[in-house]
């Protein structure tokens, strides 16, 4: 019975140091990578008027490359309030928000928090 005892403390131990660390690490502990952070939520919400299909492309915008997007002047590295991306992804006027409310699609908090570090 002893051994019984010693094991569920040392599990009831090891869950609780987990949960402990756990909490204390954070997002901004954890690099942004574009593939598992950033393009999905590009995808989801700009690439149907911003990607690669030059057909469907709006205001000559790209937003599946990086690159481009800096390039167009609409990404500022650096100065997040230089950033077009960054002040259309923010606004409150319908007729300059981005998505469009048209789209129906809404960005969270999280997801433009991730946006904007990127």
């Amino acid at each position: 019975m002893p051994n019984r005892t010693l094991s569920l403390a040392a599990v009831i131990f090891a869950v609780a140091g987990a949960l402990f660390i756990s909490e204390r690490v954070t997002a901004a502990d954890i690099p942004i990578e574009f593939n598992r952070d950033i393009r999905p939520i590009l995808a989801d919400h700009c690439f149907a008027c911003h990607g690669p299909d030059s057909a469907s492309r709006k205001g000559d915008l790209r937003l599946d490359k990086r690159d481009a997007a800096i390039e167009n002047k609409a990404i500022t590295p650096g100065d997040l309030s230089k950033s077009e991306f960054v002040s259309r992804i923010d606004s409150t006027d319908p007729d300059a928000v981005m998505p469009p409310p048209a789209t129906k699609k809404v960005l969270t908090p999280e997801q433009k928090k991730l946006l904007k570090a990127w």
